[in-house]
């Protein structure tokens, strides 16, 4: 029985104290061991906070509240982890763990640096070590709380699945239109999930003719940036969309290829205006450039979506 997102939230809390719990072990440990300082950086960060909100906090409160914001930061980072793999996303702990203990250390160290606290730009390399170990004890025991709590239902995904993800996402980023038109094209009305609704006649003849117009449309002059929000989010959207679609249509897990083809369609909107700015500073003209690339995104589309 797949487990539901709220159920995924507070099993990803018990596992994101459980992390806390070790990371603060951790700490306190090589406190004693090197007879260092502990950071006064938490309490400062409270006490930017409160002063910026304009509310007065006794000393005694800050050392009370500075835990109290380190262990909310550990709980929510869990709680997060824990909603994203009830619902599909499942990394394996070489990934997952660094992954999360990342995310703690971003969210800890993020608001010191956001409120003057100290610049993570001059910190030493000893206290990068001192920062990050903690964190990714964190993250691997994190994960491993969150695995014992939430077993994987069935295998992850080939990585065929994810190439085939990545290459639709990479289309979508390339036209908006490639993917989904790859999709439709290569979909039948007795598929599973959104690829069936896509497949038939109809539904080909539709993204074949969107498809041609974005083409057209892409060597206008007066076409937006695809990078900018109303270009980029669309392409986001059809790329994670497209991917977990297929991965759907062909009986494999739906919620990591669709982020797979998110962070390609991203990646390959911003690396196709600069690929395409290079080609046309060397052949002089936009067009070599955006025909090169439409026969890409066509192809990427063709090899992320076809039968297998």
């Amino acid at each position: 029985m797949t487990p539901s997102p709220w159920s995924g939230l507070l099993r990803g809390v018990a596992a994101g104290a459980a992390g806390t719990t070790a990371l603060n072990a951790v700490t306190t440990l090589d406190v004693a061991v090197r007879g260092r300082p502990t950071s006064d950086a938490p309490e400062q960060v409270v006490a930017a906070l409160a002063d910026r909100a304009g509310v007065e906090v006794t000393e005694r409160r800050l050392a009370a509240l500075a835990p109290l914001a380190g262990a909310a930061t550990g709980v929510g980072v869990g709680a997060a982890a824990g909603a994203l793999r009830a619902a599909g996303l499942r990394l394996p702990t070489a990934v997952g763990g660094p992954l999360l203990g990342l995310a703690a250390m971003v969210a800890s160290d993020g608001p010191i640096a956001l409120l003057g606290v100290s610049d993570p730009r001059r910190w030493t390399a000893q206290d990068w070590v001192t920062d990050a170990v903690p964190h990714l004890v964190y993250g691997m025991t994190t994960h491993a709380a969150l695995v014992a709590a939430l077993p994987d239902p069935g295998p992850p995904p080939r990585a065929a699945t994810l190439l085939r993800a990545a290459a639709l996402g990479a289309a979508s980023g390339s036209r908006s239109t490639a993917g989904a038109a790859a999709v439709a094209f290569t979909s039948s009305r007795a598929d599973r999930g959104v690829a069936g609704r896509a497949g038939g006649r109809g539904a080909g003849v539709l993204a074949g003719v969107l498809s041609a117009g974005e083409a057209v449309a892409d060597k206008l002059p007066s076409t937006p940036s695809r990078t900018a929000p109303p270009g980029l989010l669309p392409r986001a959207a059809l790329g994670a969309g497209s991917a977990a679609a297929v991965a759907r249509r062909d009986g494999d897990d739906a919620t990591l290829a669709g982020v797979v083809g998110l962070g390609a369609a991203l990646g390959a909107a911003v690396l196709g205006v600069r690929t395409r700015a290079a080609a046309a500073r060397r052949f002089g003209s936009d067009l070599p450039g955006a025909v090169a690339e439409d026969v890409l995104a066509a192809l990427l589309g063709w090899l992320g979506a076809r039968r297998r």
